[in-house]
């Protein structure tokens, strides 16, 4: 829809990167700058119109129909601000999905503070690409494998695969003290809230969001135990969380971790929070064919480890 006319009806027609969504989400997008308030009231009055016939705001768009957008009064937007154009490290594509390998200190996507991130940046580096989303989010600091889709059908069939539980994430992290079950179920529930500063937080808290990570021990030192964390629901912070209540706080987290150690650590060559998403594992959403995808640990961490295993040796 580039180039909508303000002062006449305009027709387009939905292609895949269209079909599928619903027409009230279709049109906030495209009437970007246009109150959702007057959205509702184009449809509700019928001055929206799918193949020259009424729809309500529920009407989930097929392709090859035609929409009929009345004139409208759009906002002037804003001067987009540049989004440099990255091509992050690619661990598999097909033309349905693609999986990168997200380094860490990068937003999976713009917002609270952060201009652009990942989306943003494959965006700009693929302007041919009709459709680019992110399936699932990583924390700023996490790293490792991120999924996006390239088909709006991939994208809804692959949130409905991590619904239902037929994803398998998988994260290596290294936690301060010394762990001892060689595996172990945590359920604890987890309530989001922000801070008087407003960052987004999260708490153990009775009356939060039912979550389940399973941890297994990996290698152990005097100070440090390396895990990995698979996860069974997918709450925000959830590891981080979860680890931090049970007094295992992750090696430089720089939100629920143990401060003046992280100091330490800094000093010590671990520059960043080690907590990695080294494998995601789930039935592909269009042929159903299985797939294990995997990001190697960062160079910055595996010498954290071969750094502790010198010192153990001393």
């Amino acid at each position: 829809m580039n180039g909508l006319s303000k002062e006449s009806v305009n027709w387009t027609e939905i292609d895949e990167g269209s079909c599928d969504q619903r027409i009230d989400n279709f049109l906030c997008k495209t009437l970007k700058g246009v109150p959702k308030s007057h959205i509702y009231r184009i449809l509700r009055s019928g001055e929206v119109r799918v193949n020259k016939k009424r729809v309500d705001q529920t009407y989930r768009l097929k392709m090859g129909d035609q929409v009929r957008i009345p004139p409208i009064r759009v906002a002037e937007k804003p001067e987009q601000e540049y989004v440099p154009p990255v091509e992050f490290p690619v661990i598999y594509e097909d033309d349905a999905l693609i999986a990168i390998n997200k380094p860490s200190g990068v937003a999976v996507h713009g917002g609270s503070g952060v201009s652009f991130g990942v989306i943003e940046q494959m965006r700009s580096a693929r302007p041919q690409a009709k459709f680019l989303e992110l399936v699932h989010r990583l924390d700023r600091e996490t790293s490792g494998v991120l999924l996006l889709a390239k088909k709006r059908s991939a994208l809804v069939a692959m949130h409905e695969i991590m619904r239902e539980g037929n994803s398998d994430k998988r994260y290596y992290t290294l936690v301060l003290g010394k762990w001892h079950n060689l595996k172990q179920h945590v359920k604890l529930p987890l309530h989001k809230f922000d801070t008087p500063q407003g960052e987004k937080r999260v708490m153990v808290r009775e009356d939060g969001m039912a979550s389940h990570t399973i941890f297994s021990l990996l290698k152990s030192w005097p100070d440090f135990t390396l895990l990995e964390a698979q996860l069974k629901t997918g709450r925000t912070h959830q590891i981080r969380v979860h680890l931090s209540h049970l007094g295992f706080p992750i090696a430089g987290d720089d939100k629920y971790g143990d401060f003046p150690r992280n100091k330490e650590l800094m000093k010590q060559g671990l520059k960043r929070m080690f907590l990695h998403a080294h494998s995601i594992a789930f039935n592909h959403p269009l042929t159903n064919e299985p797939l294990q995808l995997n990001a190697p640990l960062p160079k910055e961490l595996q010498s954290f480890l071969d750094r502790l295993d010198s010192e153990m040796q001393k």
